[in-house]
C-alpha cells in the first residue's frame, strides 16, 4: 500500500482505527484485500520495527497473520533489517512466538519482540562495565540534542551520589545532531570518571518510545514509556549493576515530564531508585537543548548555554546557516540560486546546497581529529570536492567560515568582536599563499589583496564596514542583495577577475556602488541578466557577505 498517497494512507489508517491501533509513522504497509478489495489484513514497517498488525475478526481464523508476518521479515531482510522488532498487542504476542520471537519488554497494552539477539549482545558490551565490588552506581540516559550546560550540570549533581556515573546517549538518528555528533558532545562534556556508554535500540527510540521524538503526549505514548521502563528495569539496570536512575526535572516538556513521573511509579518496584535533580538555571530559565536551538535558530550563537566541546557543533550550524542565507537570496547578480545558475555553468542550487550540507557534517567531524587550520580546510575541501565530483562550489568560503570558526573557539569567553578580528588575523598569520589558486594568481599579477591578506588584516574592512551596514539594513526586504552590493563596491573581487579581467572587474565596483546609491529590484534584475550573460560571478563577495552573516550570529544585535 503505498502510503505517500493520501487515499491509500487514509484507508489505512481507516482500517488501524477500526481495529483499535492508532496510526504511526510506517516506511510501508502490507496488506491483504478480500475479494471485495477490503483490508481484512495488515501490517506495517518502520525501518527494522513491525508495526501496525491487525487482523479483522471475520478471518481471524484463517492464518493470515502468520503469512503476513512472513512477508513483512522477508522484506525487512531485504531492506538489509536481518533482525526484526515487533511493537504489537498482547493477543499477538502468541503469533510471534511461533515464528521464533521473544518477548523483550512488556506493558498492558503492548508487547516488544525481537526475532535476534541484538539485545543480548549489547546486554554483553554493558556487562563488560559492571563491577562486583558493592560500589553503587548510576546512570543517566540522554538525549542531548544538544549536550548543553544544564546536561553538564546534571552529571556532575548525579556523580557526586554514586561511586559510578554511567552516561548512556539516546542512539536515534532523529535529532538536529546526529548521534555520533551527541556521543562525542557528552565524552567532552563529561567530567573524568564518568562513562560515557553506547547507545542502542533499547532506550528511547524508534522501537521502545517512536511517540518520544514527536512529543505526542497520547495513550500510546504512555503504553511506549511503559514499554520503555520496563526493558530497562528488567535488563538494562541489570547488566551495568545500576540501582539508581538520575532525571533532570522537567518544567516545560509535558511528555517528559509524564516519563519521569512514571519512572518514580515503575523503577523503584524493580529495585532501582529514581532520584531527581533540579534544573539549571540562567537568568532567562532553564538551561535546555531546545532553548539553544530556537537560539541557533534566530542566528544566535548561545556561547554561555554550552560547554566547550559543543561549541564546533553549534558553528557548523550557524556556517550552514550564513552559507544557505546567502545561496537562498534571489536576484544576486551572477550568482547561483534557486532560480538560476547565474553566470555558472558548471553548478546549481542543487549542487551547492548538497555541498552546504557536507560542510556542516565535515568540520566538526574533522576539528575533532586535532587537525591544524590549514590541514582542517583542506580536509573539509577535499570532502567538498569528493562530493561535487572536483566542481569548486565553496573553497573560499570553506577557509574564510573555517578560520573564523576556528577563531571564535580560542577566544575567552564573553570577547568582542575586535577579539575575534585579531585572534583571525593571528591565526592566518602563519599561512603561506597559495601558488595555484586563481585568487593568488590575481594578486601577484595585480597586487589586490586576495583572501589570505583579508583575513591576516583580520577582516577589517567586514568589521568596520559591511557588518555595521548589513546591520543598519537587515530588516529591509533586499538586506542581502544589498549589502551583497556594498561588498562588491569596495572589493577587488579575484573571482571576477579571474572570469573577467581586471579591469571589468573595477568597472563591476563601480556599477555596484551605483545600484547601491539608487536601488530598485528592476535594476538589480537588469544587472543579473548581464553577468549572467558576460560570465560575471562574484564568488568572492558572496563569500564575504556569508562570512558577514556568521559573524553577526556570533554577535548577535538583535
Amino acid at each position: 500500500m503505498p502510503l505517500s498517497v493520501r487515499s491509500v494512507r487514509e484507508r489505512v489508517e481507516l482500517f488501524l482505527y477500526a481495529n483499535g491501533l492508532r496510526p504511526a509513522p510506517m516506511d510501508r504497509y502490507v496488506a491483504v484485500l478480500d475479494a471485495e478489495d477490503r483490508i481484512v489484513a495488515g501490517g506495517g514497517l518502520d525501518g527494522d520495527v513491525v508495526k501496525g498488525i491487525a487482523v479483522a475478526d471475520e478471518v481471524r481464523s484463517e492464518g493470515i497473520a502468520n503469512v503476513l508476518v512472513s512477508r513483512l521479515l522477508s522484506m525487512a531482510s531485504e531492506a538489509g533489517f536481518p533482525q526484526v522488532k515487533v511493537f504489537t498487542k498482547p493477543e499477538n504476542k502468541d503469533i510471534f512466538q511461533s515464528l521464533g520471537f521473544h518477548v523483550i519488554a512488556e506493558a498492558p497494552k503492548a508487547v516488544l519482540l525481537e526475532n535476534g539477539r541484538g539485545l543480548e549482545t549489547y546486554l554483553r558490551y554493558l556487562a563488560g562495565f559492571r563491577k562486583e565490588d558493592g560500589a553503587a552506581a548510576g546512570v543517566i540516559v540522554m538525549h542531548a540534542d544538544p549536550f548543553t550546560l544544564g546536561h553538564r550540570f546534571l552529571v556532575e549533581e548525579a556523580a557526586k551520589q554514586v561511586d559510578r556515573l554511567f552516561v548512556i546517549p539516546v542512539r536515534e538518528d532523529r535529532s538536529r545532531f546526529s548521534y555520533a555528533e551527541r556521543l562525542a558532545m557528552m565524552k567532552a562534556g563529561c567530567s573524568a570518571g564518568v562513562e560515557v556508554l553506547e547507545g542502542s535500540d533499547y532506550q528511547i527510540s524508534a522501537a521502545t518510545f517512536p511517540t518520544y521524538f514527536l512529543k505526542d503526549l497520547s495513550d500510546a505514548a504512555e503504553t511506549q514509556m511503559r514499554l520503555d521502563l520496563d526493558l530497562f528495569g528488567r535488563h538494562i539496570a541489570p547488566a551495568l549493576g545500576i540501582s539508581v536512575r538520575f532525571v533532570g526535572s522537567e518544567p516545560a516538556d509535558p511528555l517528559t515530564a509524564r516519563y519521569n513521573a512514571l519512572m518514580q511509579e515503575i523503577l523503584p518496584a524493580q529495585g532501582i531508585r529514581v532520584t531527581e535533580i533540579p534544573r539549571l538555571y540562567d537568568e532567562t530559565g532553564p538551561v535546555s537543548a531546545s532553548r539553544v536551538r530556537a537560539a541557533l535558530d534566530a542566528g544566535c550563537f548561545p556561547w554561555r548555554m554550552t560547554p566547550a566541546g559543543t561549541r564546533p557543533y553549534l558553528l557548523a550550524e550557524l556556517m550552514t546557516r550564513s552559507l544557505r542565507m546567502e545561496l537562498d537570496a534571489p536576484g544576486k547578480p551572477g550568482l547561483v540560486d534557486r532560480e538560476s545558475r547565474g553566470a555558472h555553468k558548471d553548478m546549481d542550487y542543487t549542487l551547492m546546497a548538497g555541498s552546504i550540507d557536507v560542510i556542516r557534517r565535515s568540520f566538526p567531524l574533522h576539528w575533532a581529529e586535532g587537525l591544524e587550520p590549514v590541514a582542517l580546510g583542506k580536509a573539509v575541501e577535499a570532502d567538498v570536492l569528493a562530493f561535487t565530483g572536483g566542481v569548486n562550489t565553496h573553497r573560499g568560503a570553506i577557509f574564510s567560515q573555517i578560520l573564523t570558526a576556528l577563531s571564535v573557539l580560542r577566544m575567552p569567553e564573553g570577547a568582542d568582536e575586535a577579539c575575534l578580528s585579531a585572534t583571525i588575523a593571528s591565526l592566518a598569520a602563519g599561512i603561506q599563499p597559495s601558488e595555484s589558486s586563481h585568487g593568488g594568481k590575481a594578486v601577484r599579477a595585480y597586487g589586490v589583496k586576495g583572501a589570505l591578506r583579508m583575513a591576516q588584516e583580520g577582516y577589517r574592512e567586514l568589521f568596520s564596514d559591511w557588518l555595521p551596514y548589513y546591520r543598519t539594513v537587515r530588516r529591509e526586504p533586499y538586506a542581502l542583495q544589498q549589502t551583497l552590493l556594498r561588498i562588491m563596491s569596495g572589493l577587488d573581487d579575484t573571482c571576477i577577475i579571474h572570469r573577467a579581467g581586471f579591469e571589468r572587474a573595477r568597472a563591476v565596483r563601480a556599477e555596484a556602488a551605483a545600484l547601491l546609491q539608487t536601488f530598485s529590484e528592476e535594476k538589480l534584475k537588469e544587472m543579473n541578466r548581464r553577468y549572467c550573460a558576460e560570465g560575471i560571478s562574484p564568488g568572492g563577495s558572496a563569500d564575504m557577505l556569508a562570512l558577514t552573516l556568521l559573524v553577526d550570529s556570533i554577535f548577535p544585535q538583535l
